[in-house]
């Protein structure tokens, strides 16, 4: 019992950073009905920044954190105003490959600079484990899941009170009405989308902060698709939930089934639940009338 409670703990603290990186894609879909298959590579080119701000800038690691979101900030304007504004009102397969064709650029700018080996990241996290009784927690796993719990939840309180979030809200529910209430729906897409890369910035160096960066680090947003669909396209707090109960999920079925059952069992959960409720345990169910 211990044990399972030792991996439960565990996998809970890595769906901390699922719960950032899929809160990424939900404010995005929210605000612009855009799926953004680049935010992998939103995650991974901050890692490599704040690498670099620490090795050749020899930065300290607040310094270079905030270099690394500034970057990373960079980045998503740039792609945001450069390519996806051209691309409103286009057909969802075209955004689609879209931005699958963004992140395999910015995944190969990566691999030109950086090259393609996976690099540790200087250590900036304690790692001094804890002690639950008998139950040891990693001490960069437990401080990776405290940050990303410190940015959820600076990001839902954001995004409850302040006027972009409430802006945000209201571009979702209709698009058309907010603009003619005088929201500023190209700036509200712009907002969402910078949100998006600062949760993308933290997720990537805390997942980099424990499991090295290289370029493949993009590929991790591909089990945030698990996330997501099982949220709901539209929950910021089915979000939070699905984010930490797979991450619970894989770290379990790892431990006792294998990692063979591990790559599988969480999406073949998610297939079931979509052909249940294709909306997500969490998601709004949209009802349009011909």
């Amino acid at each position: 019992m211990g044990q399972f409670i030792e991996f439960s703990i565990i996998g809970i603290a890595s769906g901390g950073m699922y719960v950032l990186s899929a809160l990424g894609f939900v404010i995005i879909f929210k605000a612009t009905r855009i799926f953004n298959f680049a935010m992998g590579e939103m995650m991974m080119l901050p890692a490599f920044v704040f690498m670099w701000a620490m090795l050749t800038l020899e930065l300290h690691w607040i310094p270079a954190f905030a270099v690394a979101v500034a970057g990373g900030l960079a980045i998503v304007f740039v792609l945001e105003r450069v390519i996806m504004r051209r691309m409103i009102g286009r057909p969802v397969i075209v955004l689609v490959m879209v931005t699958l064709g963004a992140g395999s650029v910015l995944r190969g700018i990566a691999g030109l600079i950086w090259g393609h080996e996976i690099v540790t990241l200087p250590a900036f996290l304690p790692r001094e484990p804890f002690f639950l009784g008998n139950i040891l927690v990693p001490g960069k796993l437990a401080w990776s899941f405290l940050a990303a719990a410190v940015v959820a939840v600076g990001f839902v309180t954001y995004y409850r009170m302040s006027r972009a979030g409430i802006a945000i809200r209201a571009t979702a529910v209709d698009l058309v009405t907010a603009e003619g209430l005088g929201v500023n729906v190209r700036s509200v897409f712009t907002v969402a989308w910078l949100i998006a890369g600062v949760l993308a910035a933290t997720a990537g160096i805390l997942a980099a902060s424990v499991n090295g960066v290289s370029p493949q680090l993009g590929f991790v947003a591909l089990n945030v698709l698990a996330v997501v669909m099982l949220a709901g396209m539209t929950s910021v707090f089915g979000v939070l939930v699905a984010g930490l109960f797979i991450g619970w999920l894989e770290t379990i079925v790892g431990a006792y089934l294998g990692a063979a059952w591990q790559s599988f069992l969480p999406y073949l959960i998610v297939l079931v639940v979509m052909m249940v409720k294709p909306s997500g345990l969490f998601g709004e169910e949209r009802v349009e009338r011909i």
